[in-house]
């Protein structure tokens, strides 16, 4: 009888791409992946460490797994990814609350690792490769709606941001064999996917040089030639990718989405803050000035594209006019989209070696809430905006609030909710279809559909002001 795995992510997209290579890993050691921890002889939790909430809510979730394996006999509970490195002494040594604790790089030595669990010992590997990428495993994936995937170019991070754990929970930055990725979304084409999304911490800095440039014809691969290559897989296949850095982001890049219509006009770039003095605290690398400049290139590649964002209230000595600098590039740029946080002074890192965690947690609050609502307003208008413009759709699956809709995102992201349709008209995931846009929110969409098309290059140019 084959053993079962149920693993639960947290945290970024790589973490659920990472569980897909875990689940590939263990598959060829006999394990099938489990829909509900109950049913499961292995629970995995691939972990977030990017701020101190994500680390609680683990901690809460695998108090509830131990309470499980308690009446359950012979469960194993593990812990994996970024806290499993960052933790690991408390999770095996000093709280004792795991069987198994294993880092990014060390997922190839599961199986061994859980022979010692087996044999009744407690096992763990954490550590950090300069040249695990994983790139010949084929992800089992999990949680799929076979429309959409993520394929993972590169692993690690070499920007020593101050406020981030990444590189030491990740370690360096490698690149993966761009004919390896685009064997993988020629496999993903063949399975009838029709979106994939190329991962990195920061895909800007993707470079690949072949040992023997001669015998494979050329020299290095920059991610622009990447995103070429990748586009290049089928017109059917749409093509996203995460995430950018303000300083390494090229115009060759911005060249390349605008000569390609199966690339999606979408540009995710975390600013951060809006402040030089704070980015220089951070340790970013780039100004207001540059960021804004990279925006303007944005917009005259591509007038239409969509922006989102990363923005962290309170860092280290922020001050009031930091904060008011941050909403004022916010009404700049008009981000149609943000992930928004309060600062959380992690370990290791050179912001808590080197600065005080100084701005009152009110003050965070405060400011934070404030920097939602901009975003709201912003998002909203530019909602609002797109009521009788033509957009095309990939259908995704059904609406969580009604069966007679489905739901799915355009070229630039943003979620959009059409009728199912019925008999000859009814629409289906994986669907591309033209719609025309009736109303919206700060957050999504609601639309008709006008036809079915083929793939995103069958409708151009789209009516987006």
């Amino acid at each position: 009888m084959s053993k079962k795995v149920y693993i639960e992510s947290y945290g970024c997209q790589m973490n659920h791409s990472d569980s897909e290579i875990v689940a590939s890993i263990l598959a060829k050691d006999g394990y099938t992946t489990a829909a509900t921890a109950e049913e499961a002889d292995l629970v995995l939790l691939n972990t977030c460490s990017i701020r101190e909430k994500a680390e609680y809510t683990v901690m809460q979730r695998i108090n509830e797994m131990n309470a499980l394996k308690a009446k359950k006999r012979g469960m194993k509970v593990g812990v994996l990814g970024c806290m499993a490195e960052r933790m690991r002494e408390d999770l095996l040594e000093k709280k004792k609350v795991v069987d198994l604790v294993v880092g990014p790089d060390a997922y190839r030595s599961l199986p061994l690792l859980l022979d010692e669990v087996e044999s009744g010992q407690k096992a763990v590997n954490v550590l950090l490769s300069r040249e695990e990428t994983y790139a010949e495993i084929e992800p089992v994936r999990l949680d799929s709606n076979g429309v959409t995937a993520f394929v993972t170019i590169m692993r690690g991070c070499d920007n020593m941001c101050a406020f981030c754990v990444v590189p030491f929970t990740r370690g360096r930055e490698r690149s993966r064999d761009p004919h390896s990725i685009v064997e993988e979304c020629r496999q993903l084409v063949a399975k009838g996917y029709k979106e994939v999304t190329l991962l990195g911490q920061n895909v800007d800095s993707y470079k690949w040089t072949p040992k023997d440039p001669m015998a494979n014809g050329s020299g290095a691969t920059d991610f622009a030639d990447l995103l070429s290559m990748v586009a290049e897989v089928s017109p059917a296949l749409r093509v996203r990718y995460s995430t950018s850095h303000p300083k390494d982001m090229t115009d060759k890049v911005l060249a390349v989405m605008t000569r390609y219509a199966n690339i999606c006009k979408y540009v995710h770039l975390p600013v951060q803050s809006g402040s030089s003095d704070v980015l220089k605290r951070m340790n970013r690398g780039y100004s207001r000035e540059w960021y804004l400049d990279r925006i303007a290139s944005i917009r005259k590649h591509m007038p239409g594209a969509a922006i989102s964002t990363d923005i962290i209230t309170g860092f280290c000595g922020e001050t009031e006019e930091d904060h008011q600098q941050t909403l004022s590039l916010m009404e700049e740029v008009r981000f149609d989209m943000a992930f928004m946080f309060k600062y959380s002074e992690r370990p290791k890192t050179l912001a808590a070696r080197k600065y005080p965690d100084d701005v009152p947690e009110e003050v965070k609050s405060r400011r934070l809430q404030e920097v939602i609502a901009k975003l709201n307003s912003t998002a909203g208008d530019l909602r609002r905006n797109a009521v009788g413009e033509e957009r095309v759709v990939l259908v995704e699956g059904e609406s969580k609030r009604s069966a007679e809709f489905m739901y799915g995102r355009d070229d630039q992201y943003t979620t959009v909710i059409v009728p199912r349709g019925s008999g000859a008209t009814e629409i289906k995931a994986g669907d591309f279809v033209r719609v025309r846009i009736l109303s919206g929110t700060s957050a999504s969409l609601k639309g008709e559909v006008i036809a079915v098309i083929p793939h995103p290059a069958a409708m151009e140019p789209l009516s987006i002001a």
